[in-house]
């Protein structure tokens, strides 16, 4: 019913940059909140980043200054810009959807992505 696809992660050294991007498709009426979670080997998954349908942001505090998610609303598309890039950002990243159907009507859901890997070396 609804498809959620990640790209953008890959192999990076510290300082560099990457953007991650999740689409979302399908039976979708509105999106009210998405986000990004990570997992590092060994650690429990982790919220990194969410945004909702009105723009305000949340960030976890390791990520501050550093990570910037935003929406394009027009394209139910998330993105993850992440600078400054360092080694303990290394995780799969997940992005997560929390959104309205069209079909059933007006019922919910919440979605995740397949995951993509991020890895900084130092």
């Amino acid at each position: 019913q609804v498809q959620v696809v990640e790209s953008g992660g890959g192999l990076m050294q510290a300082g560099g940059s990457l953007r991650l991007s999740c689409a979302a498709s399908g039976s979708i009426f509105s999106i009210n909140l998405m986000g990004w979670y990570r997992q590092a080997p060994g650690k429990q998954r982790e919220l990194v980043a969410t945004i909702i349908s009105g723009g305000t942001t949340n960030y976890v505090d390791s990520v501050k200054g550093r990570f910037t998610i935003s929406r394009d609303n027009a394209k139910n598309t998330v993105y993850l810009q992440m600078n400054s890039l360092k080694p303990e950002d290394t995780a799969v990243y997940y992005c997560n959807v929390n959104l309205v159907h069209l079909d059933p009507w007006h019922s919910t859901g919440v979605y995740w992505g397949q995951g993509t890997q991020v890895t900084v070396s130092s």
